[in-house]
């Protein structure tokens, strides 16, 4: 098997390892391709924000279609914000055991071929962007300085995942700004639980790597939480599910999306009860069970607004 074959180590069989064109490979992978589970979680608060903020309006007809674009938008801006970690983390993903085989480590493409490639996924969100309205391209845009100074900050800070929150909440907002063209009180309670909601399940996905991260001095809520993490994770869940209520409370959503928040809170639960912080597996398998409660919560919103339309 050729260098750019070969697969990184925290990834499994995929269509990428399995089917893409090898000189592709290492750009899907990049972008991270073969582990859709990142863009799943950058969807959510935008697909949140969209449900809400479209109940408020009491009008759906114009939701299917900024569904589909926040879609897309999510899948290239997670692919050219992780190519911009790679970039700027690559000597460190060298010395870590799950990340060493990365395309830039590993010698698969070059940071200046990166870069083109971080360029050209820019510009693909741009063009999403675009088909918005002018407040709603500024709101996106403003998300760019956060996501711009995330990766430096595990080296700085044990909360990185204060500003992977920050970043990955961004939605929350974008929701409000393209449906209502405003950001208002409902919106940043709902960005705010949304946040709460990012420092928990990164916390969980932190614990695979806390051995290598002493030793080459990362820092994270992980290492900060040890063996804590469980009352950690119990406080930030229980934060993020009373914000994100008192955002429904606000935009005056009906019993469907509280339904839909209490499926969400259960797996919540869920994750807080069955986590073991030595088990480097399990939790990979509930940081990425997080993506089947944004969809709980989701489906709660998406019908009540659905209701609401009427």
């Amino acid at each position: 098997m050729s260098n750019a074959a070969a697969p990184v180590a925290d990834s499994t069989a995929n269509w990428v390892d399995t089917h893409a064109p090898l000189w592709m490979r290492p750009y899907l992978r990049l972008s991270r391709f073969d582990r859709p589970i990142g863009w799943w979680l950058l969807l959510m608060p935008c697909w949140w924000s969209a449900a809400l903020a479209a109940g408020i309006a009491h009008d759906v007809r114009g939701l299917p279609l900024v569904i589909v674009l926040f879609f897309i938008g999510a899948v290239v801006m997670r692919g050219a914000g992780c190519t911009w970690n790679d970039i700027t983390d690559r000597k460190l993903d060298a010395q870590v055991e799950r990340t060493r085989s990365r395309p830039i480590p590993a010698g698969q493409v070059t940071v200046r071929q990166a870069a083109a490639f971080l360029v050209l996924q820019a510009l693909i969100g741009l063009a999403v962007l675009l088909q918005f309205n002018g407040f709603a391209i500024l709101t996106g845009i403003g998300s760019l300085v956060v996501v711009a100074i995330y990766p430096f900050m595990k080296r700085v800070t044990y909360w990185p995942q204060v500003f992977l929150g920050l970043a990955f909440s961004w939605g929350a907002l974008m929701g409000f700004a393209v449906i209502l063209a405003r950001i208002d009180a409902t919106a940043l309670f709902l960005y705010a639980g949304s946040i709460a909601w990012v420092i928990a399940y990164d916390t969980i996905y932190a614990h695979q790597d806390t051995e290598d991260d002493v030793l080459i001095g990362i820092k994270s809520t992980a290492l900060l939480f040890g063996e804590r993490t469980q009352l950690a994770l119990t406080i930030f869940y229980s934060i993020a599910v009373v914000l994100i209520g008192v955002a429904l409370w606000r935009g005056g959503s009906q019993w469907l999306a509280w339904i839909g928040l209490a499926a969400f809170a259960a797996h919540l639960v869920w994750q807080v009860r069955t986590i073991r912080i030595d088990d480097s597996a399990l939790c990979l398998r509930l940081f990425k069970s997080n993506r089947n409660a944004g969809l709980l919560l989701f489906a709660g919103l998406l019908a009540d607004a659905v209701l609401r339309s009427f």
